[in-house]
């Protein structure tokens, strides 16, 4: 890995419960606790320091809109849930490995 993969981007995840899933692979927010209670978390594995742990997560769905609304001002919550969330739930959103992005399949 060189320093040019290591880059800093924001991402939207979007899951059922998602807060929770995303806060257990991140682990604790002290890398030394976390490398003692949750060997396998993210922070426990690439964290450097407290203030160096490697990632970031919303800790609740106000603090997610607040930071979505930060980051991606041109995204709209409201808009995705009522239009995209159906689709992905729906299965009909497929990853392109090649071209690296999401389509929409054809309704079935």
């Amino acid at each position: 890995v060189t320093e040019n993969t290591l880059r800093k981007h924001p991402y939207i995840l979007a899951k059922e419960d998602g807060i929770r899933h995303w806060r257990d692979l991140m682990g604790p927010t002290k890398v030394f606790r976390a490398r003692y209670t949750s060997p396998t978390s993210l922070r426990a594995q690439f964290g450097l320091t407290d203030t160096r742990n490697t990632t970031h997560g919303s800790d609740s769905p106000e603090s997610a809109r607040r930071e979505i609304c930060f980051f991606f001002p041109d995204f709209h919550v409201e808009e995705w849930m009522d239009k995209d969330e159906p689709l992905f739930r729906s299965g009909r959103i497929l990853y392109d490995l090649q071209k690296q992005i999401h389509t929409v399949s054809a309704p079935s």
